[in-house]
């Protein structure tokens, strides 16, 4: 019981108190943060990925690294940008080992026709693959910058709340979308979009 209050008093707690009572050995205190940050480490995977089962096991692997590495968080009140980190490392490493082995079956050649009628399934088809470009386009940006995009227009996080997160400054990271928006723009434009 005591437990149990204490983890309802710790949902209201600061990253550095819950990881504090991590420190001091109780596991139930990291289930708090497990709650807290499953959800955002699980978009952000399977932004990264594109594939639901693949980012599943990404974030399971990362809190796992989390919680054996927890003494490795320098600042326990930044926590969520410390377990952000390992889950695009993570993302970055599982994309870098599939490239190795993925083969590229899109035509270059094929022919633009004009866009189909909404909410026809040519439409649709048209929709998922303009997506499949955005996405291919998004892994061509330098991490930085897909990250800053992606946290500002995928989780329409504020640039406070990101810059907290990324440890970095508004105008730095007003700077790295600016020129993410830029990337993607002539990315697009130069695959025919």
């Amino acid at each position: 019981m005591w437990k149990s209050a204490w983890r309802d008093e710790a949902e209201h707690s600061g990253d550095a108190e819950v990881v504090h009572r991590v420190r001091e050995g109780d596991r139930e205190a990291f289930r708090v943060l497990v709650h807290r940050y499953e959800d955002l480490l699980y978009r952000t995977a399977l932004r990264h990925t594109r594939q639901p089962d693949v980012a599943a096991d990404l974030v399971q692997a990362t809190f796992v690294k989390a919680y054996a590495g927890i003494w490795r968080c320098r600042d326990p009140e930044r926590f969520g940008a410390w377990v952000y980190r390992i889950v695009v490392n993570a993302c970055k490493d599982y994309l870098k080992s599939r490239r190795r082995t993925d083969v590229n079956l899109d035509d270059p050649t094929a022919a633009r026709l004009p866009a189909p009628p909404a909410g026809t399934p040519e439409w649709e088809m048209e929709r998922a693959e303009l997506r499949e470009r955005l996405d291919q386009a998004l892994g061509k940006l330098p991490i930085v910058m897909r990250e800053a995009f992606l946290l500002k227009h995928s989780e329409g996080m504020s640039y406070e709340e990101i810059a907290d997160l990324l440890n970095v400054s508004v105008p730095a990271l007003k700077m790295r979308v600016h020129r993410a928006r830029a990337m993607l723009q002539e990315l697009m434009d130069s695959e025919g979009g």
